[in-house]
């Protein structure tokens, strides 16, 4: 083999891993962006009980807070889910939320289109479920208050509007701007027919405080490690990396066809 040859050949080695080291780093990257996305939201069991206990004694909205009392129209084991869409629906999306929490804005900002789509036209039902986990890891109430504002909602009958408008204006997670009863009143005027004398006593009497508690447990004890979790088919597509709003309505859509 020439001279020329061997170094037209070693060069090509040299690029072929120069490249390979290129595509290494990259991936590396796209894990770490993926990674510090997916754990904004993270249960930090240890700090969650911890914190809970810490204010069972100060905040009148602590576990012992009352009856449970489940919203209007809440359905599965215990009560704890509030239903969007038909019940006939051949798909269901199972949503465990916090309204504090960047990621689930970011979700509902990404998917919220493709959900009141296929929510409408009978396709898919919604389950939400409201969880108090950003108060349990930074402390204060706002998740806990603004949970039990949008029970107020659903038991008027205005759940979605005003599950949308709070992500609309949700505060930094590290504002505990939500804690105030006010702050959600005034949001609740962005809702047509909501802002009620009714409404106003449910969330000032934190009416579902301790079913927003129960739901906080059931999360626990369901093994779930951050919000949102989103279920299809048993399956938490939040955390398949290949999943779009595209993607999502094609397997909906598929599921509808039978």
């Amino acid at each position: 083999m020439s001279e020329k040859n061997r170094d037209g050949k070693r060069t090509a080695r040299e690029r072929l891993a120069v490249e390979r080291e290129k595509q290494k780093a990259a991936e590396k990257r796209r894990r770490t962006l993926i990674v510090g996305a997916s754990v904004v939201c993270v249960l930090g069991l240890a700090a969650v009980i911890g914190v809970v206990a810490a204010n069972s004694g100060k905040n009148k909205s602590s576990s012992s807070a009352g009856p449970v009392v489940a919203p209007s129209g809440a359905q599965g084991k215990d009560g704890l889910a509030i239903p969007v869409g038909k019940d006939g629906a051949r798909s269901t999306l199972t949503v465990w939320e916090d309204f504090r929490c960047p990621a689930c804005q970011a979700f509902e900002a990404a998917y919220r289109p493709t959900l009141h789509e296929l929510t409408d036209a009978g396709k898919l039902r919604i389950e939400y479920h409201l969880v108090r986990l950003i108060d349990g890891n930074l402390g204060g109430t706002g998740s806990l208050r603004a949970a039990n504002a949008a029970a107020c909602a659903q038991d008027a009958g205005k759940f979605r509007d005003y599950h949308d408008t709070l992500y609309a204006n949700q505060p930094k997670e590290t504002d505990d701007a939500f804690a105030t009863n006010a702050k959600l009143i005034t949001l609740a005027g962005k809702v047509s027919g909501l802002d009620t004398p009714a409404y106003r006593r449910c969330v000032d009497g934190g009416t579902h405080d301790s079913w927003v508690n129960r739901s906080q447990k059931a999360f626990q004890s369901g093994g779930f490690t951050g919000t949102p979790t989103v279920l299809l088919g048993g399956k938490n597509i939040y955390q398949d990396q290949s999943m779009t709003p595209a993607k999502l309505k094609q397997m909906v859509e598929a599921a509808d066809r039978g």
